[in-house]
């Protein structure tokens, strides 16, 4: 096994996944309040008013206007349906759980690139994403079940909902890489929430919660939509067009180690020494599977 030198998509990778890894813990805060549907809509509406004065300062209005259809298209596959699964899934599950199945993308993604693309993993990376995906199916084994609780509510249908998410993550990766290729990340990044707030705005009004939510949501939404979706998705494109949709895909695999710390620094969740030990394992598959670790494998 070697090292690679040091490429430089490595820091939009962490960066994204310390960045996205925070998601999770401000998606619970605002749901608890908005519920699924709103947090999902304010959290876009933000990005795009975030996203789209500074595409046109930087004078991409006009691309912008060319591509809107296949960049409103990604919006709402890439982040409209998951964002709604996400919240949906949050009323149920932890933030560490729903972070760990967020870390299937890469395994959907890799086969639809493979499928659709023709990209077909070397053996080293294919490896990596088997191990990672090893490393998440033990740490989620057990967790999820389809009986519901005193509230009705069922976790293994939250299961299901982040599963849909990831498939529409990595769905869409390829969609971006093959048809908006060359576009700018701003307005990749910008038309994409456009098209996902437009998407759900008649569900946004519609499910709005008849109690005016606190303070606390509406900074946790805040945060969504600037740092989590707008500066995020800008880092996303940006590394599909750098690494690929394989590669921008696996930074899944690094966002839980994120995710528990934050849950532990700031919810006070538990973390045990089988969670390090899986932690470990995704991120050795992570490095496999972006090229940072190579095996030498034979012919």
């Amino acid at each position: 096994m070697t090292l690679r030198p040091s490429q430089p998509w490595l820091i939009d990778f962490v960066l994204l996944a310390a960045i996205w890894g925070a998601s999770f813990l401000f998606m619970r805060i605002g749901t608890q309040e908005l519920g699924p549907l709103p947090t999902a809509g304010l959290r876009v509406t933000v990005a795009a008013l975030f996203l789209l004065p500074l595409a046109l300062l930087r004078g991409q209005g006009a691309a912008l206007r060319q591509h809107w259809k296949i960049s409103f298209g990604v919006g709402i596959l890439n982040s409209a349906i998951p964002f709604t699964c996400f919240t949906y899934a949050l009323l149920t599950i932890s933030t560490g759980l729903s972070a760990i199945l967020n870390a299937t993308v890469p395994l959907f993604g890799a086969l639809i690139a493979w499928l659709w693309l023709k990209d077909r993993p070397n053996g080293s990376r294919m490896v990596g994403l088997a191990i990672g995906f090893l490393g998440v199916s033990m740490l989620a084994w057990n967790k999820a079940s389809f009986h519901p609780d005193s509230s009705g509510a069922s976790s293994g249908l939250a299961v299901l909902a982040c599963l849909l998410a990831c498939i529409c993550y990595g769905l869409s990766a390829s969609i971006a890489k093959r048809l908006m290729a060359g576009l700018p990340a701003l307005v990749s990044a910008s038309g994409s929430q456009i098209g996902a707030s437009l998407f759900l705005l008649p569900l946004t009004v519609w499910y709005w919660p008849a109690q005016t939510p606190s303070l606390r949501a509406w900074l946790a939404v805040l945060f969504l939509g600037v740092v989590c979706t707008g500066l995020a998705y800008v880092l996303y494109f940006r590394l599909i067009e750098r690494a690929g949709p394989a590669r921008a895909l696996a930074v899944t695999f690094a966002i839980p180690a994120f995710a528990v710390f934050y849950g532990v620094l700031l919810l006070g969740e538990s973390i045990t020494p089988w969670m390090i030990f899986c932690a470990t394992i995704i991120i050795a598959g992570t490095s496999l599977s972006t090229g940072l670790l190579r095996l030498k494998l034979p012919r």
